[in-house]
């Protein structure tokens, strides 16, 4: 293993208790910012030599050096895996010494660890977020595909899990878009956020004490702007906790999806079935296929909204400036993005290759009565108001429930025994396919709108990206 002396040693004599070290260091985790780290220190070091503090090639021999510490971790992640520094900051700048010796030690003139965090997470935040919304952008591909393919098959709408209208399958996966969509726009703001305002040059809490073009600082790393106020700029972490928002109502649609499709595939259901690809079975009982996959995603969306919630009752409480406890930014929003990450693509397999059962969709559409808003809106059309006809139909769903039977297929007997304006003409047209159809307004379930609608989920995708 490959040891670093501590860079605030000066002041410090004797070792750390094991412990202590094992409970302060943050490479083991931290190490993922390293391409970030690399590319702020050459930009520092471009920085410096416009300041006049290091030559122009100093800088560039610093740089090259750098670039051979990104090539060694990456040939070989023991380089890094195996080294006991304290963090991914002093593992850089062990490591440029030792290729370029005391000029390695010139880099950190001017600069602090608590604004070369801020910047490292910023640039590594704004990437991920990034892939968030290319991964997104496959997921809503997927649900597209699935919406052409079903955009005819009528599914059961329900609220409160009871049957209440009929809506069209494709008009279901096209909500699902919908929801990614925003999803999307959130990780896109959080980026935003995210590369918004660069901090180097901040130093520890009070800015440089050199001549350091900030302006030009933060646009050779991609930033919009220079941070304008030191003090906030070493602790903000809004844009994790903008990136972790994101983070947590992707899950929290991702975890919705999954209810739908838990319940679509249990066995007295039998909507859908899911793709093998994304189920397993059980160790005794030979017939089981179990929604892993979904579960799976329901189950961790509890640990996204944790990851949220954790690191805002850290922030809650510290005092201005740098201070420890933000170390606790980085797991948190690691794990988060990582399992949001896995969650979208393992839903995009699951799309794909969703079996649907249109007869037993259409079948159970047609039960529960589902068509009794629209005698209601046929009584409205005939002068009933909607209050009255809503009660004459409440007492036909009770004739339809006694007789075992549809509304539509009650005598007409019955049907004017309840009130003599449920003519045969009123009660036409209360079958699933007249029922859809006449949701066609903007927004509706009906084949048009539907039709409409994908192409143009279809063609906003074009235009994005990923």
């Amino acid at each position: 293993m490959t040891h670093g002396t501590p860079l605030w040693q000066g002041r410090f004599e004797g070792g750390l208790d094991p412990d202590f070290k094992r409970f302060n260091d943050s490479l083991p985790f931290d190490r993922r910012l390293l391409t970030q780290d690399l590319a702020g220190s050459v930009a520092w070091a471009r920085a410096l030599a416009r300041a006049g503090v290091l030559t122009g090639e100093e800088a560039d021999q610093i740089g090259t050096a750098l670039a051979e510490i990104g090539k060694a971790v990456e040939a070989d992640s023991a380089v890094i895996g195996g080294a006991d520094d304290e963090d991914v900051h002093s593992f850089v700048e062990r490591e440029l010494t030792a290729r370029v010796g005391d000029l390695g030690k010139k880099l950190h003139t001017g600069r602090s660890r608590n604004d070369q965090v801020a910047t490292d997470l910023r640039l590594w935040a704004g990437e991920a977020c990034g892939q968030r919304v290319r991964e997104i952008r496959h997921l809503q591909r997927a649900v597209v595909t699935l919406a052409e393919r079903e955009a005819d098959t009528i599914l059961p709408g329900h609220t409160h899990l009871q049957a209440a209208q009929p809506v069209l399958f494709g008009h279901w996966c096209l909500a699902w878009f919908e929801m990614l969509e925003r999803d999307a726009a959130r990780f896109e703001r959080a980026a935003a956020s995210a590369l918004d305002a660069c901090p180097l040059g901040c130093g520890a809490l009070a800015g440089t004490a050199y001549p350091i073009d900030r302006a030009a600082l933060a646009d050779d790393l991609g930033f919009a702007r220079p941070s304008a106020n030191s003090l906030d700029s070493v602790s903000d972490r809004d844009f994790v906790v903008d990136a972790l928002h994101a983070c947590v109502l992707t899950m929290t649609h991702l975890s919705r999806l999954s209810e739908d499709l838990i319940y679509y595939c249990s066995e007295p259901v039998g909507y859908v079935r899911l793709p093998d690809e994304v189920t397993t079975g059980s160790s005794m009982m030979p017939q089981k296929k179990n929604p892993d996959g979904p579960e799976l995603i329901r189950g961790k969306t509890g640990r996204v909204l944790g990851a949220y919630t954790g690191l805002a009752a850290t922030l809650k409480a510290l005092p201005t400036a740098y201070n420890k406890d933000l170390q606790e930014d980085k797991e948190p929003l690691f794990d988060a993005m990582d399992t949001v990450s896995m969650s979208v693509r393992v839903m995009v397999p699951t799309f794909h290759g969703l079996v649907v059962n249109r007869e037993r969709c259409e079948a159970s559409a047609a039960r529960g009565h589902s068509n009794a808003t629209d005698l209601a809106d046929q009584l409205v059309r005939a002068g009933v108001p909607f209050r009255e006809a809503y009660g004459i139909v409440g007492q036909c769903v009770r004739a339809a429930l006694d007789a075992e039977c549809a509304i539509q297929d009650l005598p007409a007997e019955t049907l004017t025994g309840i009130d003599p304006r449920l003519t045969a003409e009123v009660v036409s047209g209360l079958d699933l396919a007249s029922v859809v159809a006449r949701r066609a307004a903007v927004g509706g379930t009906s084949p048009e709108r539907v039709r409409e609608a994908i192409a143009a989920a279809r063609e906003s995708l074009e235009g994005s990206a990923g």
